[in-house]
């Protein structure tokens, strides 16, 4: 959580207060015995003038409450922050904070984000226990059972990972100038938020921030679920499976766009993670 700093002229009150607090009050006896005194007119010019006092009480007495209201301020600003992993594990590296205006991506900066989601070490191990699953259900019947099936399991589920991470993340958004990022709205009901993350799927950002049909993510995960069937068994490859991989390939993005709109009040209300 980020607290903003109190203004310059706060602290420099509040310093004064202390400092000068005690000595102010000492001074309104000796300034009614200077009055009495002879001569006290002709130094009166030398006295503090009370209009600089009355400002400097002034200040002093808003200060707490102006502290009070960096408060509320400082929370609003976590609210819709991302961290750069979820629960230190998952990456969130493609999630944009609420409210949060960056320029556009370059096509080095598209590469770079799909070959994180790629080779980043969390995805070795759930691709390890998505093979697990795959070889428990019998997925694939070709691939048979024992260790040498579950390294069968293991390097084709990878291969579905990068390749999809690259036709959505890189290749389409570069050659069609969009935006992979996840923008979070971050306010609003739920009902409102739950859809904006939803039609993510069909709705995304251009280079230039404009709002578009999200082809790089229809189609790029079209094209990768079609180049996968190339690399299976041949009874793996029929219109059924591939199109079936192509709407379970949406139904994931689509949960994780979800998960990541509603990932900072999560992480608010339980995990307090900064980063």
């Amino acid at each position: 959580m980020t607290f903003r700093a109190p203004s310059l002229a706060l602290i420099t009150a509040l310093a004064l207060s202390l400092a000068l607090g005690p000595a102010a009050m000492a001074a309104e006896p000796a300034t009614t015995r200077v009055a009495d005194a002879p001569g006290a007119e002709a130094n009166a010019g030398s006295l503090p003038d009370a209009p600089v006092i009355s400002r400097l009480q002034a200040q002093i007495s808003a200060a707490p409450s102006d502290v009070q209201n960096h408060v509320p301020a400082a929370k609003a600003a976590d609210d819709g922050m991302q961290t750069k992993r979820i629960l230190y594990i998952i990456p969130n590296f493609r999630a944009v904070s609420a409210d949060q205006h960056l320029p556009p991506q370059t096509v080095k900066e598209k590469f770079n984000t799909a070959a994180l989601d790629s080779v980043d070490y969390s995805s070795f191990i759930f691709v390890a226990i998505q093979s697990g699953v795959a070889q428990a259900r019998n997925a694939t019947p070709e691939f048979h059972q024992g260790a040498a099936a579950y390294g069968r399991y293991y390097w084709h589920t990878y291969a579905d990972y990068v390749n999809e991470n690259l036709w959505v993340e890189f290749i389409l958004p570069a050659a069609l100038h969009q935006d992979s990022r996840y923008y979070t709205l971050g306010r609003g009901g739920f009902g409102k938020r739950f859809a904006y993350a939803v039609s993510r799927i069909a709705i995304t950002r251009t280079d230039s921030g404009r709002s578009v049909f999200n082809a790089s993510e229809i189609f790029g995960a079209g094209a990768a679920a079609g180049i996968s069937s190339l690399y299976y068994p041949s009874q793996e490859r029929t219109f059924s499976k591939t199109f079936g991989l192509w709407m379970t390939s949406l139904a994931i993005d689509g949960g994780s766009s979800l998960f990541k709109e509603f990932w900072p009040d999560i992480n608010n209300k339980f995990f307090h993670q900064r980063n």
